[in-house]
C-alpha cells in the first residue's frame, strides 16, 4: 500500500502544467485509440497497469458519461488516448501515476476500498472535494491539481474524436457564397476600420 507521503512526493515531483498537449498530438492519440478499438484484440495499455487502467476508465466515464447525444469517454477511446499520451510525453507520467495513487489512497482512508470498488455516492463524495478548486480544502490541493489535469485530458481526448466533434455540433469550415467582411461591431470593438 502506498503511503500519503509517497503520493505527495510523486505529485510534487511533476507540475500539473505537464498535462498540456497540442491539437496534433490529441488527434494522433485519438486516431490510435480508435484503431486499437477497431482491432480484434483487447487493448493492452503500455503505460498504465491493469488496475490503473480500470481506474482511468472509471474516472473518465464519470467525467464524460454516456448521454442521449453521445457515448461515454471509454466508448470513444479516451482511456487509450490517455495511455498514448503518457507514453508519448514521459514528463506527464509521474503526475498521472501519483494522482491515481492519491485517489485510491483517499478512498482507502475514507471507505477502506479502492476508488473503482467504491459506490457511486462514495466516489461522488471524494470527487466533490477535489472538483471545485475554490471550495477545496487545503489538504486536497494535490487531488485538485490532479483532477483538473485529468478532466482536461479527458475532455481533450473526447472532443477530438468524431463522436466528440458531433457532440459539439461543430460544422467545420463551410463555403460561403458571399463575404461582406468583418461585422461593423467587431471592427469597432477592435478599433480598426477598412
Amino acid at each position: 500500500m502506498t503511503s500519503r507521503r509517497d503520493v505527495l512526493k510523486l505529485l510534487l515531483a511533476a507540475p500539473a502544467a505537464t498535462f498540456i498537449w497540442t491539437d496534433a498530438e490529441a488527434a494522433q492519440a485519438a486516431a490510435s485509440a480508435q484503431a486499437a478499438r477497431a482491432a480484434t484484440t483487447a487493448f493492452v495499455p503500455k503505460f498504465f497497469t491493469a488496475g490503473e487502467f480500470k481506474l482511468v476508465r472509471t474516472l473518465a466515464d464519470i467525467i464524460m458519461p454516456k448521454d442521449e447525444r453521445s457515448g461515454s469517454a471509454s466508448d470513444v477511446g479516451v482511456p487509450e488516448f490517455m495511455d498514448f499520451m503518457m507514453i508519448d510525453q514521459p514528463t506527464r507520467q509521474v503526475a498521472m501515476r501519483g494522482g491515481l495513487a492519491w485517489l485510491d489512497l483517499e478512498c482507502q482512508q475514507r471507505f477502506d476500498r479502492m476508488f473503482v470498488d467504491c459506490g457511486d455516492e462514495q466516489r461522488k463524495a471524494v470527487l466533490d472535494d477535489i472538483a471545485w478548486p475554490a471550495k477545496a480544502k487545503k489538504e486536497h490541493a494535490h487531488g485538485v491539481a490532479f483532477f483538473n489535469s485529468f478532466r482536461d485530458l479527458t475532455a481533450g481526448g473526447f472532443w477530438t474524436t468524431k463522436v466528440g466533434i458531433e457532440d459539439l455540433q461543430y460544422l467545420g469550415n463551410r463555403p460561403s457564397s458571399r463575404w461582406n467582411g468583418c461585422p461593423d461591431e467587431a471592427l469597432a470593438k477592435l478599433g480598426v476600420k477598412y
